[in-house]
Parts: structure tokens; C-alpha cells; sequence
């Protein structure tokens, strides 16, 4: 095969079209499986093959760039990096952008390879066209810039050149091409520093941080709501939030949520605000975030009865998010009446609201409910009891009139309910106390996209699992939904067909 791909490589260098040459190149290559490859290209030069990316015919290019991608993966870092430095730094300034990424991954690649990432870390010119590329209009080339720089980051050499050499004033040069080029330089300084505390510090010490926490509170209400994003994504680390914390920055985003009830463009930048502690609760103690910051919650409660679709949209999802563990449901318990109220309008949008709020009041509601087995203390279970009867006279029944409805996401939402409550002894007693609620659960024939009948299944499978669920289900509920389960979520039973006499 080596020959046949060297007699191609000949043929493709000898004629002025190549096109046909190309594509009988590209179908060998994909025929070739990748460990086979390696040894197949071991000593060949595909110079021809990166010339040919210098010319106007597009399909020329997209050929060159399809067997470049599939050679180069099959090249190591190593040899790419002593081979072709010089036609991937060609490629990052070329006119056609998929050539542009080819480069740009080949490029990242390299740098994250210790024995090869040298040969990139001493070419000044690479660097500096790769983070130019953030800059470029699509918005892929800048992503691959952004993600093949990251990878800068997890070694020091990297972290050297890319803050401590001449390359800072070329970031801080392409960072004032637009606001949409610099927030693009934030979320790069957003993945360097989530590395670790030494990356973090370097970009701290650049003040590439202190700028994009400046933001936070400037006068362009888009760019606080773009502000909030990055740093939020920079709490997910946990040395970010210890970073976060030391700066104040906590307390600088509880009080615009204070602040924000007399901002009328509040709601531009609100729902941001909102998410980042919901965050930052679950990742830290839901508890102490919302009594260290009671503004929070209090938000939340407000948004989850307000009118605008976009605040309660928040409001439920962050719900959803603090109920989840057991510490976020005894916080929102301590809020008595209030939380009662949020509940009953969670139930009210989850029967008759517009169908994107139906939906995520039902994944919230969900989530609230949900009780792993070791979680499911006797007072937790009264707590989740007690919540399930707030949303109607009849729950069961509401929930179960959801998902007769013609809409497969509500469909989905109501079954995940009544899996929350499937491995909760109060659940399985409701369940076999509601009439034809067992045929509901074992009929097939209700649900027939994929994903509810992978919904039904996971409910069978809950109460399946349940240590009590022989006992209040009945042995021969619990043989039925055995046999459900070992049928698989797509099984169909067989239809009889009856013959008619005289039918042709």
C-alpha cells in the first residue's frame, strides 16, 4: 500500500488538474486503517499534497484538506513538528478557513506533546499567527486558536512564552479588535486559568482578570451579561472561587442583584447573576451561599413569580438545580410559606404554561423529588411527600394527564416525575392505590418516540430496582415490570393476523 500511495503521490505532482488524482488518493487513505497508515507514510514527504492548497479551486482545497487530515492524525506530534512547521505556520494565514483549522489543530497537537511542543514554543511567528487567528472573522478558526493556546497552559515553558515574552502585547493587540474578539481573549484567559492556581496566577498577574471582573459592573448592560458568563465559567475551578472570593467579587454580584430592582435593563444581565450562584451553591454549600448572600435566594423565589418567560425560565431551572441534593431541598424547605407559593406556580406553569416553561417546570419539579435510596431518610421523605401534594388535589393524576398530551418532551418530563418517586415507599403506595395507574406504567403502546420509551424504561427500571417494591407492588405487578425490563425499551409484542375466506 505504501508503494500505491508513493505512485499516486507521483501521479498527483505530474498532471495540472489533479482533482480525479485526489479523490482516488483521499478513497486510499480512508481505506487504510489508522495504525496501518503510520507505517505506510513512515519516510514520505506530502509536500505535493500541501503545494496544492495554493489555488483558487475550491474543491481542490477541500480534497487537499481531507487527506492532509487524515495523514497528519496519523503522523506523530513529533514528526510534525520536525516536518512541517513551516506549511502548517503557511496554513494559518491562508485564505480559506478550513485550512486555517487543519493548521490550528495540527498546531495545538503539537504543543501539548512535551518532546515536540519546543519546536513551536521557539517560533515566535507561529504563536503569533495562531493568536491572530482569534481574531478572524469565523468564528471556528478563532475556537481552534483559542482551544490549541490553551493547551499552552498546562506547562510552564507554555505559560512563559504566552505571558512573559513579547506575545502579551500581541494578545492585548488583537484583544482591541472588537468586543467580540476580546471576549473571545477572556474565555482563552477563562480556560488558561481554570488550569491551575500557577495559570491563574499568570493571567491575574497580566491583568487580563482584573479587566474582565471591571466589566462586570460598566455601563454597557450586554457586555455585564457577556461579563457574568466568563466569570462564571471561571468559579467552576475551585481555586477560581477561592480567587473570586478574595476579590470581593461574590459580594460584587450579590449587591447587583440588590441593585437590580431599580434597573429597568436589569433583566439583560439578571438571569446571569442568578446563574452564577446557583453555581456556585452547588458546587460549594447551598446552605451557606444562600445564607451567606440571602439576596439569591430571594431573587430566585421573586423571578420563578414573575410574568417575563425569560426570569421564571432561570428561576425554575436554578429550583431544579438546588433541589437536586438533599442540603439545597432543607434550604428551600426553611423558606415555609414562600416556597410553598414557588411550588404551587411550578405546578400551575407545569399544567398550563407555554410549552418550553411546561417542560422545564416538569425537570424541575423532578429534581426536587428526587431521593437516591441512601438519601431517603424518614423526614426527607415526608419533605418529598409533602411537596409532591402541594402540586395538586390530585397529583397523580395531574402528572399522568401531562403525559397523555401530544407533545413528547411533556410526555418525557411527567414520566421522569414519576420516576423520582418510583424508589420512594410513599410513591409505590400512591402508584398501586391510583386506578389503571399500574396498565399506565406497563402499556407500550403510549409514548412511541425514542426517548419516551427510553423515559418508560428508566421508570420501570426505578421501581424494578426498589427494595420494596414486591411488597407494595405485588408479586404480580413485580413479575410484569420484570419482564418488561429483561423485553428491552423497544420491544413490540406480535399482532395475529387474522385470514378472512375469499380475501385474494
Amino acid at each position: 500500500m505504501a508503494a500505491s500511495i508513493e505512485s499516486l503521490l507521483a501521479e498527483i505532482s505530474g498532471v495540472d488538474n489533479p482533482i480525479e488524482e485526489l479523490q482516488i488518493l483521499k478513497t486510499a487513505l480512508l481505506s487504510i486503517p489508522l495504525s496501518a497508515l503510520r507505517d505506510s507514510l513512515s519516510g514520505q514527504r506530502f509536500n505535493v499534497i500541501f503545494s496544492l492548497l495554493n489555488s483558487n479551486e475550491r474543491e481542490q482545497v477541500e480534497l487537499c484538506v481531507e487527506i492532509l487530515e487524515r495523514i497528519l492524525l496519523a503522523l506523530s506530534p513529533v514528526s510534525l513538528a520536525q516536518n512541517y512547521t513551516v506549511e502548517l505556520q503557511g496554513g494559518l494565514t491562508h485564505p480559506n478557513d478550513t485550512v486555517k483549522i487543519l493548521a490550528l489543530t495540527q498546531i495545538g497537537r503539537i504543543v501539548e506533546h512535551p518532546d515536540a511542543a519546543t519546536e513551536i514554543l521557539d517560533n515566535h511567528d507561529i504563536l503569533g499567527s495562531v493568536i491572530n487567528c482569534i481574531g478572524e472573522e469565523k468564528m471556528a478558526v478563532a475556537k481552534q486558536a483559542i482551544k490549541s493556546l490553551s493547551k499552552l497552559s498546562h506547562s510552564k515553558p507554555g505559560l512563559d512564552k504566552l505571558f512573559k515574552s513579547d506575545l502579551l502585547e500581541v494578545v492585548k493587540h488583537v484583544m482591541a479588535t472588537s468586543d467580540i474578539v476580546r471576549y473571545r481573549i477572556y474565555e482563552l484567559v477563562v480556560e488558561i486559568s481554570s488550569v491551575s492556581p500557577i495559570s491563574l496566577g499568570y493571567c491575574a498577574n497580566s491583568r487580563f482578570i482584573s479587566q474582565l471582573i471591571a466589566e462586570l459592573t460598566g455601563e454597557d448592560v450586554l457586555i455585564r451579561a457577556t461579563a457574568i458568563e466568563m466569570v462564571t465559567a471561571l468559579a467552576q475551578s475551585q481555586h477560581g472561587r477561592q480567587y473570586l472570593t478574595q476579590q470581593g467579587i461574590m459580594d460584587k454580584i450579590s449587591n447587583m442583584i440588590r441593585g437590580a430592582e431599580t434597573d429597568p435593563l436589569s433583566s439583560l444581565y439578571l438571569p446571569g447573576l442568578v446563574k452564577f450562584f446557583g453555581n456556585l451553591a452547588i458546587m460549594e454549600s447551598p446552605q451557606q451561599v444562600c445564607e451567606t448572600y440571602p439576596a439569591f435566594q430571594n431573587k430566585v423565589f421573586e423571578m420563578a413569580l414573575d410574568r417575563d418567560p425569560a426570569m421564571i425560565g432561570v428561576a425554575l431551572d436554578t429550583l431544579g438545580l438546588l433541589g437536586s441534593t438533599v442540603e439545597g431541598k432543607q434550604v428551600l424547605q426553611k423558606a415555609g410559606e414562600t416556597f410553598k407559593a414557588v411550588l404551587t406556580r411550578m405546578s400551575q406553569l407545569a399544567s398550563a404554561g407555554a410549552t418550553e416553561l411546561r417542560v422545564r417546570s416538569l425537570d424541575a419539579i423532578s429534581q426536587l423529588l428526587t431521593l437516591q435510596p441512601e438519601e431517603q431518610t424518614d423526614d426527607l421523605l415526608a419533605l418529598t411527600e409533602s411537596w409532591f401534594h402541594l402540586l395538586s388535589n390530585q397529583p397523580m393524576d395531574m402528572i399522568r394527564n401531562i403525559s397523555t398530551q401530544p407533545f413528547p418532551e411533556l410526555h418525557c418530563g411527567a414520566l421522569r416525575i414519576f420516576t423520582a418517586i418510583a424508589t420512594q415507599l410513599w410513591g409505590q403506595k400512591l402508584m398501586i392505590s391510583t386506578p389503571s395507574f399500574m396498565e399506565f406504567i406497563l402499556d407500550r403502546t403510549m409514548g412511541q418516540t425514542k426517548d419516551a420509551k427510553d423515559a418508560k424504561f428508566e421508570l420501570v427500571g426505578s421501581l424494578v430496582s426498589s427494595s420494596t417494591a414486591v411488597e407494595i407492588l405485588g408479586s404480580q405487578y413485580h413479575i410484569r415490570l420484570k419482564t418488561f425490563l429483561r423485553e428491552g425499551p423497544y420491544y413490540v409484542s406480535a399482532v395475529p393476523s387474522v385470514s378472512t375466506e375469499g380475501a385474494d
